[in-house]
């Protein structure tokens, strides 16, 4: 792990030198830049996983594609999504928003004695072996993750957000951020809120946070590639999500219209088989929502009218 800290702490101090410090003076917000610095990681982190997916996915995707992108405007909405939250844009503006709340929130908690403590620390000598520390967390985050996504499937009221994720008919390696602003900020405060509790250090929370986006924009690829009877069992395909999008598939139950369905994991899908949700036979082509195909339910085409008509869902008018 020390290489790889130490490769990465260097290419985030140039950047932070060689560009950010130089805006936030440009700006006059010298006084933030100790938070600048660490929002310098996530910028690094997005361009990696930019550049990963235009190099690597992205070739994936035109050698074997599911389906023919026809709608090319709904794609580029979803790279609009993309960029804002890997180059940092949402991250930043959760700062402002949330920072006060959460520093209230923890400030009461450690009033009343409730102390996050070090997940780690249960097994005696785990700390000496940072990889398998890092596989803990990963696990642990990757749980809390599968209920979230239930949560999200479960109540009307946030489906009524998360839906705009679901109403992308042409999935791409872009369309893992396409989510309603409210509906992110409701799932990476309750990220934030876990990361406290259990300790996690700050680089393996970045660590955690990379290699799970990364992993879900290979998911949503249009890309045809299964990993196999039992490489499917240990690690999310993008056949497995794909069937989670499937319409009348994925997020739905015990009939039409019925909140529910399948294959929820974002890294590993035996939760999903743990909790009876995995759908190993389905092969999903078709991806939407049922209301927007049968009825003509519009979720918007471009990116504020998407946020707006959420807002409408949410409050019971869309």
């Amino acid at each position: 792990m020390n290489w790889v800290e130490t490769i990465f702490g260097s290419a985030q101090q140039w950047l932070f030198e060689a560009a950010v410090q130089p805006l936030m003076f440009a700006l006059g917000l010298a006084n933030f830049l100790e938070d600048a610095y660490g929002a310098t990681g996530w910028l690094l982190v997005g361009l990696v996983q930019i550049g990963m997916l235009l190099l690597v996915i992205g070739p994936l995707q035109r050698w074997r594609p599911v389906e023919p992108i026809t709608d090319r405007a709904a794609v580029r909405t979803d790279v609009l999504y993309t960029l804002i939250h890997r180059l940092g844009l949402f991250r930043v503006g959760l700062f402002f928003v949330m920072e006060p709340v959460f520093d209230a929130l923890f400030g009461h908690l450690h009033v009343l004695g409730v102390a996050g403590a070090h997940l780690d620390n249960l097994w005696p000598g785990l700390t000496d072996l940072p990889w398998l520390s890092f596989l803990l967390y990963l696990l642990a985050f990757d749980l809390a993750d599968y209920w979230i996504h239930r949560g999200q499937h479960a109540w009307r009221w946030w489906w009524s957000l998360h839906a705009l994720h679901h109403s992308q008919r042409q999935m791409t390696m872009w369309s893992d951020n396409r989510n309603h602003l409210l509906d992110d900020l409701l799932r990476d405060s309750l990220l934030v809120v876990l990361a406290q509790l259990i300790g996690v250090a700050p680089g393996q929370f970045v660590a955690i946070v990379a290699i799970t986006q990364l992993s879900e924009s290979l998911q949503h690829a249009n890309l045809r590639l299964s990993f196999g009877r039992w490489g499917e069992r240990l690690w999310i395909s993008p056949r497995f999500h794909r069937v989670h999008h499937g319409i009348g598939i994925g997020h739905e139950r015990r009939g039409r219209g019925t909140l529910g369905g399948h294959n929820f994991g974002v890294l590993l899908p035996w939760w999903d088989m743990l909790f009876g949700t995995a759908d190993f036979e389905h092969h999903a082509t078709t991806t939407g929502v049922r209301d927007q195909v049968e009825q003509g339910r519009d979720y918007g085409r471009g990116f504020w009218s998407q946020q707006w008509l959420g807002l409408k869902r949410l409050a019971g008018r869309g």
